[in-house]
């Protein structure tokens, strides 16, 4: 297999992807039901910057950042997630070449901060750190707290902090309990 470099192409997604997309999420993911989070994101709402990698003419990768914002406050904030690679895809690269994709496209719509609940490892590579101010819509299990992670996009911002506001497809408890 290539690495994700040679013959990956990133795009924003389609409608017509939502047919792969439903199988990919499953393959990625067969102890989660992320689909009814996937479907919600991806019915033609404006407040979402979904990309896919595609290699020869296949999806092979995907992730949302949803535009949200902090009770109270008028800064941008994108919350990433989710993000699935195809099983014979993962350990290449495509995640960290779609993460940074979405970053660079948030940043230049002035987006002040993208946040994601995922493993503090993974997404510390890209400059993303727990221990900021800003609380998830729901309570999170508290071995997770590191996994609430932040990365601001600003050359020089002041320390944003309060309550996120979600859109309706993330309004589900059991997105943040698992």
């Amino acid at each position: 297999m290539p690495s994700a470099g040679a013959g990956i192409d990133l795009r924003e997604s389609l409608p017509a992807d939502l047919a792969t997309l439903e199988r990919l999420y499953p393959a990625a993911f067969p102890a989660e039901d992320l689909l009814p989070l996937v479907k919600g994101l991806l019915a033609g709402r404006g407040d979402v910057l979904s990309l896919v990698a595609v290699h020869d003419q296949a999806l092979v990768g995907h992730v949302a950042f949803t535009l949200c914002h902090l009770a109270g406050r008028r800064e941008k904030i994108a919350l990433l997630a989710p993000l699935a690679i195809a099983p014979a895809w993962q350990k290449r690269g495509i995640g960290s070449v779609l993460v940074r994709a979405g970053l660079r496209r948030l940043k230049d719509t002035d987006v002040a901060m993208v946040l994601v609940l995922g493993d503090p490892a993974y997404y510390g590579r890209f400059g993303f750190r727990p221990g900021h101010g800003i609380l998830p819509p729901y309570r999170l299990p508290a071995e997770w707290h590191t996994a609430w992670q932040a990365l601001d996009l600003r050359e020089r911002g002041a320390d944003l902090q309060g309550e996120l506001v979600v859109p309706e497809p993330w309004q589900r408890p059991a997105l943040w309990a698992q």
